[in-house]
């Protein structure tokens, strides 16, 4: 007989999660080598430090490094499971900045809102409280070996206190 019941930790579980961490981590780890290389037609960190400075940002480099080493290390961590919820914090204080500078366009990408910016946040922030599942680095970290729910609300917490602190502090 065949079943259509998934548990907890089955394999096709902990291959979505990794489809997930791919292709996010993959997303933001190519963005920021837009911001900091110039590659895939990015600005470099010169053409990302006009972007933070004309959104009102003072230390426009210093937030150009940053952001783009935010994108790069905690895309990257995602992809390969390492760390998972300190990853996904990298990616929710990014994403909270960005939902800052476009609030104030809408809801719609299309016309320049924060429509994608919030659904990579809510990826990140699941991906924070699921774990990385079996496919991941993390599974060699004994203190992460067994995914806790105590971490992945620390990560959210962390990448929103961080965010909201570079908002406070930079703009």
């Amino acid at each position: 007989m065949v079943t259509t019941e998934v548990r907890s930790g089955t394999t096709t579980q902990d291959s979505g999660l990794l489809l997930l961490r791919v292709a996010i981590g993959l997303i933001m780890a190519a963005h920021g080598a837009q911001q900091l290389l110039g590659w895939f037609g990015g600005g470099g960190i010169d053409g990302t430090a006009a972007f933070f400075a004309s959104s009102g940002y003072s230390a426009a480099t210093l937030m150009a490094i940053l952001s783009g080493l935010s994108h790069v290390v905690g895309g990257l961590a995602l992809v390969v499971g390492l760390f998972t919820p300190l990853a996904a914090a990298a990616i929710i204080g990014t994403m909270v900045n960005a939902i800052a500078v476009m609030w104030g366009s809408g809801f719609f990408a299309s016309g320049g809102g924060i429509e994608y910016e919030l659904f990579l946040t809510v990826v990140a922030a699941g991906l924070s409280l699921t774990g990385p599942g079996r496919y991941a680095f993390d599974r060699n970290v004994p203190a992460l070996r067994e995914h806790r729910i105590g971490y992945g609300v620390a990560g959210i917490v962390l990448g929103v206190v961080a965010g909201v602190l570079v908002l406070a502090l930079f703009r």
